[in-house]
């Protein structure tokens, strides 16, 4: 089983707003190999101690040093997913396993390296399956290619009968001169009602998407009572009664696969509709300035390139520098917008407008001469 950490808005924005001496962000992929079971702890063993020598202040050091003791103990390393995220500063520890396939990095700066983090808040690689009919309904958790699994979710209706406290969901009621099957309507509204509030109980902030696999009236009666932000437009159709967990999960993947194709599809088409109006840029050094003065509303960003340099702190001037660094030029434009409220998603490469390092949409057009 993979056991993930997804931080929500609010967190990532105080994670971005960490600003001091020293902070130390390790990501380590966890996918440990049969032959080598070990290896992922043996890897980031060698990062702490990397991170370690790079730190030159040795009462500093000595209590990061003690901070990574607690990642000697064997049963934390049973439980991981596929990455592990460490943020450390001289206050503490934060840990985030994520479902991702993130590279190896280790990076010692003034501030938190959250470049990992977005990427997997980006495009998780994990969603939840409502399979919802009148006579039955599971909440099933798909993560990457692990095996999906049915959850346990507390006041969850187990059939449109059961909720309207009957054998049946027609037949006399207290529902006065309506037909049968308006009865039906009603009452099959009142459980998506019921299942609604009992996903909100234990769904996050919609960090995650939510398939629905069910046929028709149900499917639409249930979006018609949804309050679940993260709801996916496609619907499995068809009845998912004869379905096992890992059958539709199957099916799943690639409406999931769909779904964020067209989040960036959509944000290539208002970024061209922006541009156009002159409230979207490519460049570097724009993006920096713009991201100072909190002019981005969102952005797309590299996942994989470092452009080492710094950015003035008041006026957001770019300047260039040499050499070998995790910390660089995006990963500050991309904090600096994050505390500024803007939406920044990880991708790669191709899927930049211009193949660049980066792509803003501007929340107004920049006066001329600023």
């Amino acid at each position: 089983m993979l056991h993930n950490d997804f931080p929500g808005v609010r967190e990532i924005e105080v994670l971005a707003s960490v600003h001091g001496r020293t902070c130390v962000t390790i990501v380590t992929p966890t996918e440990g190999k049969p032959q080598h079971p070990d290896a992922p702890v043996t890897a980031f063993r060698n990062q702490t101690r990397a991170a370690l020598q790079s730190i030159t202040d040795d009462g500093e050091r000595q209590i990061f040093a003690e901070g990574f003791v607690e990642f000697t103990d064997p049963d934390f390393w049973r439980h991981q997913s596929r990455s592990l995220v460490v943020y450390a500063t001289t206050d503490g520890v934060l840990t985030y396993r994520l479902p991702n396939r993130l590279t190896a990095v280790e990076v010692v700066a003034d501030r938190l390296h959250l470049k990992p983090l977005l990427r997997a808040t980006t495009f998780p690689q994990s969603a939840f399956i409502l399979a919802l009919a009148e006579n039955s309904v599971r909440l099933i958790e798909l993560s990457g290619d692990a095996p999906a699994r049915e959850l346990a979710v507390p006041d969850l209706p187990t059939s449109a009968a059961d909720h309207a406290g009957r054998s049946a969901i027609t037949g006399r009621s207290e529902f006065g001169g309506l037909s049968g099957s308006d009865q039906r309507q009603v009452r099959v509204r009142q459980y998506a009602r019921a299942i609604d509030r009992a996903l909100r109980a234990v769904l996050p902030d919609g960090t995650l998407p939510l398939i629905l696999a069910a046929a028709e009236p149900i499917a639409s009666t249930y979006r018609e009572v949804n309050s679940y932000p993260g709801l996916v437009a496609e619907t499995l159709t068809g009845s998912p009664e004869t379905r096992s967990a890992g059958q539709l999960a199957a099916d799943a993947r690639p409406v999931l696969d769909r779904f964020y194709a067209d989040q960036i599809e959509q944000w290539h088409r208002v970024f061209a509709e922006r541009r156009a109006q002159g409230r979207a840029l490519t460049d570097l050094a724009d993006a920096a300035r713009a991201a100072t003065y909190g002019q981005i509303a969102t952005m797309l960003i590299d996942m994989d390139t470092v452009v080492a340099g710094a950015i003035d702190p008041e006026t957001g001037a770019v300047s260039l520098e040499t050499g070998d660094t995790g910390y660089g030029l995006v990963d500050e434009i991309a904090r600096r917008a994050l505390l500024a409220g803007a939406r920044v998603l990880a991708v790669r490469r191709a899927d930049i407008p211009d193949g660049g390092e980066l792509a803003a949409i501007l929340r107004f057009a920049p006066v001329s001469g600023s």
